[in-house]
């Protein structure tokens, strides 16, 4: 089991970056996958990126490439994603989740955290 919890969401100008952080707890963070997912009003929660165990493999949407970067510290239990060039699109809730696999798929992953808001005006 994890439990994960997100932070450093918030309010930016398009054009502005945000680093979000997801703190895991528990003694098995390295066995997992992790994944990003986000979720606009209105709209199904979408994938956004993906990391594997060691962070040697990531894997993201095409309308985040180039501008997100996923990576993780297992030492610290934490998996953060740097946004940047941030877009009006892009405001949603931003959620972490773990898996014991890389997938895209929302049900595909195990264990989720309450999210953060990402708002992005233009």
């Amino acid at each position: 089991q994890v439990q994960l919890v997100e932070s450093g969401g918030g309010w930016v100008q398009a054009g502005g970056s945000l680093r979000l952080s997801c703190a895991a707890s528990g003694r098995t963070f390295s066995s997992f996958v992790m994944g990003w997912f986000r979720q606009a009003p209105g709209k199904d929660r979408e994938f956004v990126a993906a990391i594997n165990w060691t962070g040697s493999r990531t894997y993201y949407a095409d309308s985040v490439k180039g501008r997100f970067t996923c990576s993780r510290d297992n030492a610290k239990n934490t998996v953060y994603l740097q946004m940047n060039s941030l877009t009006p699109e892009d405001t949603a809730v931003y959620y972490c989740a773990a898996g014991l696999s890389i997938t895209t798929r929302n049900r595909d992953y195990n264990y989720w955290g309450q999210g953060t808001q990402v708002t992005v005006s233009s």
